[in-house]
């Protein structure tokens, strides 16, 4: 395979991974990391390298237009970003020493789990009040819900999403995808917070978790320009073009319909090739 047909490849495939992390806060590294390794045989590390760029990458491209209109909870962001950074320096720091079989296996369980727990069934209703914590933190908030209304919204246990963000950045630190799934769900099941609004503030969150876990891939040698280059350029772009139809969308089901659908099978390749030890 020439170097041009192999980056025209990745520039296309990083294309459809932004628009899929975009729409659903995962941050593009559910396809990334496939793309890379099961069909240009690239190894993980290096892959999931590039995917941490990646991610920073639909971060800075999506999360400006969800602030820009008023979907992301910032300040909620901002104090679930300390249990993620934290989670994400140690996972990166463990990631390089186990082998590569292991890692591929992990990230087809993590994503199976976040695929079948988005489908869950939920009380559509939102919480009006705010528990104790988030209150004094002044974790609540609101949203346009596209017909220029403004949707009032609580937030609850506030301790459990925390400790979910540990769990969730230290996912983000081994398999370098940035962990958006884990952060959505938390957010979504747990803290009680409506699904527009967790997935705009995982975007949102996302970057700075993945520049913590990118700093220890760096160092060790694992972030190749010539697979993070094409890879930042078409999930921005795929990024900028997800965050405009998120804007105007005003049902959540079809997102989380692509969300399991696309995650669980890659996700039963990774495992697989994972077992029969071709990574």
């Amino acid at each position: 395979m020439s170097v041009l047909v192999f980056t025209v490849i990745i520039l296309i495939g990083a294309y459809f991974a932004g628009l899929l992390g975009s729409l659903t806060g995962l941050g593009g590294g559910v396809v990334i990391i496939p793309l890379l390794t099961l069909l240009l045989g690239v190894n993980i590390h290096y892959a999931i390298g590039a995917s941490l760029v990646s991610v920073i990458a639909t971060s800075s491209g999506s999360a400006a237009a969800y602030v820009k209109e008023g979907i992301t909870n910032i300040r909620l962001g901002m104090f679930l970003e300390i249990a993620t950074t934290i989670g994400a320096l140690t996972g990166a720091l463990v990631a390089v020493y186990i082998p590569t079989q292991y890692i591929a296996i992990l990230f087809g369980v993590i994503l199976i789990l976040s695929a079948l727990m988005s489908l869950r069934k939920k009380a559509e209703s939102i919480i009006s009040k705010p528990t104790y914590l988030a209150a004094k933190l002044k974790l609540y908030g609101s949203y346009p819900n596209g017909n220029g209304e403004q949707i009032e919204y609580g937030v609850t246990h506030v301790g459990g999403g925390f400790f979910m963000m540990l769990f969730a950045g230290t996912i983000s630190g081994l398999l370098g995808i940035g962990s958006g799934a884990l952060k959505v769900i938390a957010m979504d099941t747990i803290m009680k917070i409506p699904f527009k609004v967790s997935t705009t503030t995982s975007n949102f969150m996302i970057g700075v978790t993945a520049a913590a876990s990118a700093v220890v891939y760096l160092q060790r040698g694992y972030i190749d320009p010539a697979i993070s280059m094409p890879v930042v350029i078409g999930v921005l772009l795929g990024a900028i073009t997800g965050s405009k139809i998120l804007v105007h969308t005003k049902s959540s089901r079809w997102l989380r319909w692509v969300f399991a659908i696309v995650v669980t099978f890659l996700a039963g390749q990774m495992i697989y090739n994972g077992i029969t030890g071709k990574l």
